[in-house]
């Protein structure tokens, strides 16, 4: 298994240049988020007819964050806040403004999407989960340990 700088060299490769870094600063999160908002609404067979408490995004969560936490732990850890961040917005966006976060999730996870497009043809390189589609998870974490070394937290 990568290591987590492995993982971050490799990732890096294709995340030079300065316009790309910066869409992937704002589209990374916006996507980790939809994806949530996404799966959110799909019911849980056993629970159709109780209050819903396991969702999809957050059982699928558990495998995601298993492998942030066998790369590091402080990834592992910053992965689990953002995650639990995300669900946060997620229930505050249904109770406040709309029960059905999926619509706007799947607007802007096809705006996210097309700016990683266009950041990538700026860059002049594919996107590095053609090559392996587990770069999916680490574009988070490639950003959140621009976060942790900035805060002088090894990893």
């Amino acid at each position: 298994m990568k290591t987590v700088q492995q993982w971050f060299a490799e990732y890096g490769e294709s995340h030079q240049n300065p316009t790309n870094k910066l869409i992937h600063w704002l589209a990374v999160p916006v996507i980790y988020f939809t994806v949530f908002g996404i799966l959110w609404q799909i019911p849980m067979p056993f629970s159709l007819f109780a209050e819903q408490q396991i969702t999809w995004p957050l059982l699928l969560a558990v495998p995601a964050l298993a492998f942030y936490f066998s790369l590091s732990f402080a990834i592992g850890l910053g992965m689990t806040i953002f995650t639990t961040l995300v669900v946060w917005l997620i229930r505050l966006y249904q109770a406040e403004v709309s029960p059905d976060i999926w619509v706007l999730s799947v607007a802007l996870f096809v705006i996210a999407w097309v700016f990683q497009f266009i950041g990538h043809k700026i860059e002049g390189k594919k996107p590095s989960f053609f090559k392996d589609l587990q770069f999916l998870l680490i574009g988070p974490a490639w950003l959140l340990g621009f976060i942790l070394r900035r805060l002088g937290v090894r990893y």
